[in-house]
Parts: structure tokens; C-alpha cells; sequence
């Protein structure tokens, strides 16, 4: 969706705004204030630290992510695959319940207050994970609250996209998404990358006597990860500035730079907010979180609407089409007498490779369709091909629904505050995040991939239709009362 916008003004280099707050009351509200280079530039440096701070909360998130079961099962032997589960679940369950409350809190005081708060939170959340070993007992549950608690802390992006949205103009609004879903993304990649640098600590590592702290492999992410939080703290407190624009880019709130606000009336956020518009949109960004937490383990309207068709093609073709069974993992029953596997037969996919015989007292995990899941003696193979075909096209419409979505959301609030509903985004997206991981677990499992990506088409279908239905409600508050002119849908 574009519409028709002016360029916000920036004025030359120390120039003061044209209109004081006092005149601005009587001049339209201070709408049309030039914006000076040096609030610009104070805008766009704050809005590298929220990029920033999206990159941190990935990170905090991903770089311990390869190291947890191990890491388990060093400080308490007894935690079992499924008390994993629960560890790696805990962060999205912090972060869903933390969002909105987040937003709250942005909407109503300066927005550096949870940001400072959160990411503090983050820090001490790391710092007790680089301490679980030290109690006698107990210890995976300190290591169950320390995950809880950093998610918690990742509550903070609810807080970062609604100070996004709110400094940016329309036609700022749908790069400045795309680079904080990007700085997301890289956050998620790096993670693992900095936790395979820190393995060269080894498992050992140094202990420091004084503080009962042990710096290895396990620790070291952590401790890293909370360095880089108490950085981002003094960013927050040294560059950091609130500020707001209206959709066409001017003023609509002075901030100096030393912090003080003087706060004057935005005629541009009279309206009322498209609720049925909101609602969808959340459901929208369930489904596409939901989706892409399965497959883990134009105008905004129509790239959003194209995303999902290319998601649901790959899906579509991840069902199993053929006629040939794939192999059984037999090695329970026939004592891992398991013929070889022809070199031709490498290619097929993940669960139809055929297993070799392995020694009596082998530790490598059988390969194949387990027996004990009946579906696999009558529901066909998924080939190679296949599977990089859907993962190619998911790849490709997760990543286009994932920005579009959040650009439509603040589009839709316009003006209006928007830390508790991009709270509440944020929230979906997290439980997207918990539910996809025991869908695959249950339905997958229990009924096989036909039914399996079976019913996720299905999902994705219903979206395509509830994006039909609500199509032309998905336009941004200024053009909705308006205040702005939309050229494409």
C-alpha cells in the first residue's frame, strides 16, 4: 500500500524549527514543524539502537540454544528430553507474557524506562544461567527460571516496534520494519556462531574461586550476551531520545535533546483504531509464526497475500505424493540385521533412509521410519527434491508475511499508542512459537506428515480467506480518515 506523502522537511545544519510550542498550539498544533538536521539525525540514531536492541534479544535467545542439553545434563543427570522441552519453551512463555505488560508501560511513561528495565532483567537472567551449577539440588529448575527470566527481558520488542512505529513516517515505516525484522533474523544466525567460538574454552574451562564462577563453554555465551546488554543499558542512557513523527513525517511531539518533552496535542491521532483490522492482523502473524515454528524444528496487502500463497505451496508440496513406502527402522525386532543401503537410495529424505548394520554396542542413533509409528506403513516417502522445494519456497514467504505483517499492524494503529497492541503481537507470536513445536510432536508423530501438513495448509487456506475478508479494512489510519491518499492496494 503507498500513499501520497511529501518528504519530510530536514532544515539546514542548527537551524531552530520554524514554529515554538507556544505558536505551534495556534498553528495547526505544531504539525508542520521543519524538522532540524540535529533531530533527525538524534531520530535515526535512536532508531540504530532499537535495531540494535532487536539483535540482542535474538542473540540472548539463539546463542545458547546448541549447548542446553548438554549443559543439562552436566549440572542434573536426571533431567529428562522432556524437562528440555519445557527450558527451551520457557523463553517464548517469558516473552508472551512480558510484552504486554511491556507495552503498557511504554504508552504511559518514556519508553526508556522498560527498555532500561527489560533488558536489565536480560543481564541478570544471564548471569544466574552462569550460576545453576552451584546449588546442591534443584538446579535444572534455576536453569528452567534463568531461560524464563531472559525471555521475560525479550519482552522489550514489543516496546522497540511501537517506538518504531511511532518515528517513522509512512514512507520510513515499511524499510525501518524490514531492518528490524533483518537485524531479528541476524540476531537468530550469529547466536550459534558465537556460541561454536566460545567451544574453544572447552568444557572445563576456569573456574574463579572467589566468585564460584566457572568461565567455559557453556558459561562464556551467556556471560557475553550480558556484557552486550549492560552496553546496550549505556546506549539507552547516552544516545537514546524520544521521538515521534506524523505519518507524513513532521513533528507531532518536541523533544530536546537533554530529554525534556513538551507535549502538544496531535489532531492526527483523532479516530478510532480498526479493531476488526487489529484482530486479523494478529491472527494473521499467529499463523505465519506458527507455521515457520513447524517447519523450524506491491503494497503491504498483496506482498503479505503473495507470502502466504508462496508458504502454502510449500507445504503443499511437502505432502507425501508417491507410491513407494518408506524403509522401517527394524533394528528393535531384527537385532540390527538391516540390509545396506544403496548408494542411490542417499538422496531420500530424512526419515526413508535405509539404516546399516551397526555393532551390538553402537551409540549412533538408528536411521529410518521408526516401527512404532504405524503411518509409516502406508503413507509414502517424502523425496529430496521435495523437501528442499518447500523449504526454499517457506523460506522465501516466511520472511515477506513476517515484515509485511508488522508494517500493516502500525499502519493500522496510525498515531494512536502503540506499545500494548504491539504487545499483544508480539504474545501471538510467541505462543506460535510454543504450540508449533507440540503440533509436530503430537500430530506428527502420532498421525504422520499427510495429516500433519495437511492441517497446516488447511490453517494457511483460512488465512488467505480471513485476508480476503478483511483486504480492504488493512489500509493506514491517515488514509483511512482521510488524511492521506492512497494510490495502491
Amino acid at each position: 500500500m503507498a500513499a501520497t506523502v511529501s518528504r519530510p522537511e530536514v532544515a539546514a545544519e542548527g537551524q531552530e524549527p520554524l514554529l515554538s510550542p507556544g505558536e505551534a498550539d495556534e498553528e495547526d498544533s505544531g504539525r508542520d514543524v521543519v524538522e532540524t538536521q540535529e533531530h533527525y539525525k538524534s531520530r535515526w540514531r535512536s532508531i540504530w539502537i532499537m535495531y540494535l536492541t532487536m539483535f540482542l534479544s535474538s542473540v540472548g535467545f539463539s546463542i545458547v540454544i546448541m549447548s542446553v542439553w548438554p549443559y543439562l545434563q552436566k549440572i542434573d543427570p536426571t533431567a529428562d528430553a522432556s524437562f528440555l522441552g519445557w527450558i527451551i519453551a520457557s523463553y517464548s512463555i517469558g516473552q508472551m507474557v512480558a510484552s504486554p505488560l511491556f507495552g503498557l508501560w511504554s504508552n504511559h511513561r518514556p519508553r526508556r524506562e522498560p527498555l532500561v528495565i527489560s533488558t536489565a532483567i536480560s543481564v541478570a537472567a544471564n548471569c544466574l544461567y552462569a550460576y545453576v551449577h552451584v546449588p546442591h539440588s534443584h538446579n535444572r529448575y534455576y536453569m528452567l527460571a534463568a531461560r524464563a527470566l531472559v525471555g521475560f527481558g525479550a519482552g522489550n520488542v514489543a516496546v522497540v516496534r511501537s517506538y518504531i512505529a511511532g518515528a517513522t513516517s509512512l514512507m520510513e515505516r515499511t524499510s525501518t520494519m524490514a531492518n528490524t525484522s533483518a537485524c531479528q533474523a541476524v540476531g537468530f544466525i550469529l547466536g550459534p556462531v558465537f556460541q561454536t567460538c566460545f567451544t574453544l574454552i572447552g568444557e572445563e574451562g576456569i573456574t574463579w574461586k572467589l566468585v564460584q564462577l566457572q568461565l567455559n563453554m557453556y558459561t562464556a555465551p551467556v556471560l557475553f550476551a550480558a556484557l552486550l546488554g549492560v552496553i546496550n543499558i549505556i546506549l539507552f542512557f547516552s544516545i537514546f531520545r524520544e521521538h515521534q513523527v506524523d505519518d507524513m513525517g513532521r513533528q507531532c511531539k518536541s523533544v530536546s535533546f537533554e530529554g525534556e518533552e513538551s507535549n502538544v496535542p496531535d489532531q492526527d491521532a483523532e479516530g478510532n483504531i480498526d479493531h476488526v483490522a487489529v484482530v486479523a492482523i494478529n491472527f494473521l502473524f499467529f499463523v505465519i509464526l506458527f507455521v515457520f515454528a513447524v517447519f523450524e524444528t506491491t503494497g503491504e496487502r498483496a506482498i503479505l497475500h503473495g507470502g502466504l500463497l508462496i508458504v502454502l505451496v510449500g507445504f503443499f508440496i511437502l505432502l507425501p505424493w508417491g507410491k513407494k513406502l518408506p524403509n522401517i527402522q527394524w533394528q528393535e525386532i531384527k537385532n540390527n540385521s538391516i540390509p545396506r543401503t544403496a548408494a542411490t537410495e542417499m538422496l531420500m529424505p530424512f526419515w526413508s533412509l535405509q539404516a546399516t548394520p551397526l555393532p551390538s554396542n553402537h551409540t549412533v542413533e538408528p536411521v529410518g521410519c521408526p516401527v512404532t509409528q504405524s503411518w509409516c506403513l502406508n503413507t509414502p516417502m517424502i523425496y529430496l527434491a521435495q523437501y528442499i522445494s518447500s523449504d526454499i519456497l517457506i523460506g522465501l514467504g516466511y520472511p515477506v508475511c513476517n515484515v509485511m505483517s508488522y508494517t500493516l499492524y502500525s499502519k493500522i494503529l496510525g498515531p494512536k499508542p502503540q506499545g500494548v497492541y504491539m504487545g499483544w503481537l508480539t504474545a501471538s507470536g510467541s505462543g506460535a512459537r510454543i504450540l508449533g513445536p507440540v503440533f509436530v510432536s503430537q500430530i506428527y508423530t502420532h498421525l504422520g506428515p499427510r495429516w500433519a501438513f495437511s492441517l497446516i495448509c488447511g490453517v494457511v487456506v483460512v488465512s488467505l480467506l480471513l485476508l480476503e475478508i478483511v483486504y480492504k479494512r488493512l489500509i493506514a489510519f491517515s488514509v483511512r480518515y482521510g488524511r492521506m491518499q492512497e494510490e495502491n492496494c
